[in-house]
């Protein structure tokens, strides 16, 4: 399986990403904010032209996505989905004209460093193109508990970093969800063509984990501080990717001595994103 192709393809779904988080959330702090979860938010965010934009965005990504998942593992790519939060936050600080500190490059350096050091020291691997329906059922059924929890909770919080990051959590394990049935549907076009891919039942189950997803992500970023929702957002659809990859797909990760490695990335890839959730970042809203 490929490498160098996915890895681009990732990179640039997760730039695209990136812009799409900081022009939807200044669209979604233009709108009046709800308690509850609202549907209609939907219908006023498309009379915003930045929210409009902010799709488009969205979109490139998808396709990006698609792509990357289509050639290499799931295991490999979600994860370079982490560096959405510094490119996020890079971006929101050049649209707001705002220097970032020292500190907070040194923390961006952090997770970039540490996510290439998992993935080198892991280099994931996949070999399976089909999963047998038992194995979704399981994980549909466990994906939506852990969608319903923390949606559930951050509703029940008023807008502040605490909504903002169980919203961002139950987003996470949207998008990974959606990603996993993605590469599912990317290997039924490729070997069945594109009545293959609109007749699969994986390709309407992506397309509404998808939509829940997006809705979700603007409740989230409506709920709170982007650098509450994005933390949670990020690492929690890298961290869930990996388990499906592996239990749906038998992605396989390098283990023995190998783990050192992993664990020193993953310390600083939390450590990096910790100190940019805790850190005053200019907000994209101006």
């Amino acid at each position: 399986m490929g490498f160098v192709l996915p890895v681009l393809f990732a990179l640039f779904a997760a730039l695209s990403n990136a812009l799409a988080t900081v022009l939807q959330r200044r669209a979604a702090l233009t709108v009046p904010q709800s308690e509850g979860f609202r549907f209609g938010l939907v219908l006023d965010l498309l009379r915003r032209p930045l929210w409009i934009a902010g799709i488009l965005a969205v979109i490139a990504a998808g396709v990006g996505q698609a792509v990357a998942l289509a050639t290499g593992a799931l295991a490999l790519v979600q994860p370079l989905f982490v560096l959405e939060l510094p490119l996020a936050l890079l971006i929101a600080s050049l649209m707001t004209r705002t220097r970032l500190p020292g500190a907070l490059w040194l923390a961006v350096t952090g997770v970039v460093a540490g996510l290439g050091i998992v993935l080198v020291a892991a280099s994931p691997q996949g070999n399976r193109t089909d999963v047998p329906l038992d194995r979704w059922v399981l994980a549909l059924a466990a994906c939506a508990a852990a969608v319903a929890l923390p949606a559930v909770a951050g509703l029940r919080r008023p807008p502040g970093r605490m909504r903002a990051g169980c919203l961002g959590a139950a987003t996470a394990v949207c998008y990974a969800l959606t990603a996993a049935l993605m590469k599912s549907a990317m290997h039924v076009l490729d070997g069945g063509g594109i009545v293959a891919f609109l007749t699969t039942w994986e390709t309407y189950a992506f397309a509404v984990s998808g939509l829940c997803a997006l809705l979700l992500l603007e409740h989230a970023m409506q709920g709170g501080p982007l650098v509450a929702s994005q933390p949670a957002l990020t690492l929690g659809d890298a961290s869930v990717s990996v388990a499906l990859g592996v239990l749906l797909y038998e992605e396989h990760l390098r283990a023995h001595w190998w783990l050192l490695p992993q664990l020193l990335g993953l310390a600083l890839i939390c450590t990096g994103v910790l100190a940019l959730a805790r850190a005053a970042v200019p907000d994209a809203a101006g």
